[in-house]
């Protein structure tokens, strides 16, 4: 899988660009402000239909302008697709591949995958738990389609039990709050089971990522507080919906659900030790690129074809080691870095791009 090309109209700094990158790795320098992870996240945002930044979509519109254009055509294992992005700030957004509106919005991941480093993914060792959920819970849909609609019938049963705990104790319909349960429970284990199964096709890929960036062990551990099996779907829905009742009265106090699989705590070990807390700033960076990496080699893996693996300032805060193993652990697939100051850094083969502030792309 690879990007022929790109066409961005209005989009951040970028009033109009043309771009044609290599099928291998391509090189983007310049300086800070010079756009070049505006363009990784047009890139991105073909994939995803969201901005890795977590901005709202009037963000990436440039300064004065009302509409934006996204546009670029990937060549797959077996044939060639069109994507066309429209945003606006006066109407919704616009989608189409093939000029077609896709059925889901997750079909365009068939279209175009990406997996994605950027610096601020440190807050998936750093920050609580809810991101290396939200991580699994991403990598889970797109390994097992059907692990979406599991996520998404979760949430909204989850927003309806909390809405009713809300509200006054001797107001709370009891009999809703069951039927919410219900469907917490049901879905709650097919989420369990899905991360279980994320963790473990992804671990033996983890670890050899990581042992060519340090010499410690890195795995996944998972602590559930209602889980009482591994792998049985009846026993862990029978759990979840006891623990649900039990905690009812809990709950009404604290206005939330507190137990399920929203509240679980995935952990990056480091050696058996909990990387949050007992690794360096180097080792956590490490950490993160490993799992990115991983997740690369996995999904090239389960479809047979490579995703475009997308590195934002990856070498910034290595050390020379670990930036030359970065270097040489890179793919044969397409690629795209950036860096203000890569010959200081590492020595790389690949397409170069100079970047300017005017939104100018030139190859070296």
């Amino acid at each position: 899988m690879r990007l022929d090309w790109l066409e961005l109209e209005g989009f951040r700094s970028y009033v109009h660009l043309e771009f044609r990158p290599g099928a291998g790795v391509n090189l983007l320098i310049g300086k800070n402000g010079s756009g070049k992870t505006n363009l990784l996240e047009a890139i991105n945002y073909l994939s995803t239909l969201r901005s890795f930044r977590r901005v709202p979509e009037d963000a990436l519109l440039a300064d004065g302008e009302e509409t934006a254009v996204i546009r670029g055509r990937v060549t797959g294992p077996v044939s060639e697709h069109q994507i066309d992005v429209l945003l606006s700030r006066r109407e919704r957004r616009r989608v189409h591949v093939d000029g077609k509106r896709p059925r889901r919005n997750a079909d365009i991941l068939d279209t175009l995958r990406c997996v994605t480093f950027l610096p601020d993914d440190l807050h998936l060792v750093k920050n609580s738990a809810g991101a290396r959920r939200g991580f699994l819970d991403e990598l889970a849909a797109q390994l097992r389609p059907a692990a979406a609609a599991n996520q998404g019938e979760y949430d909204r049963a989850l927003r309806q039990r909390n809405v009713l705990l809300r509200q006054d104790a001797h107001q709370a319909d009891l009999d809703a709050l069951a039927g919410f349960e219900a469907q917490l429970a049901s879905n709650g284990a097919r989420i369990f089971l899905d991360r279980r199964k994320t963790m473990d096709s992804l671990g033996k890929y983890l670890r050899e990522a990581y042992t060519r960036l340090g010499p410690e062990n890195l795995s996944w551990s998972y602590e559930s507080k209602w889980a009482s099996s591994q792998d049985d779907e009846t026993e862990l829905v029978q759990a979840l919906a006891a623990n649900l009742e039990s905690d009812r009265r809990r709950d009404m106090d604290r206005r939330m659900t507190t137990v399920g699989p929203h509240r679980d705590e995935p952990r990056l070990l480091l050696d058996s030790f909990d990387s949050r807390t007992h690794a360096s700033q180097g080792e956590q960076r490490s950490v993160v690129l490993a799992l990115r990496l991983a997740t690369f080699d996995l999904l090239a893996d389960r479809f047979d074809d490579p995703p475009v693996l997308i590195l934002d300032d990856v070498f910034s805060e290595l050390d020379p080691t670990r930036a030359e193993a970065v270097a040489e652990r890179l793919p044969g697939a397409q690629a795209f870095l950036t860096t203000a100051r890569f010959e200081e850094v590492v020595d790389l083969a690949g397409a170069r791009w100079a970047l300017s502030e005017g939104g100018m792309v030139v190859e070296q």
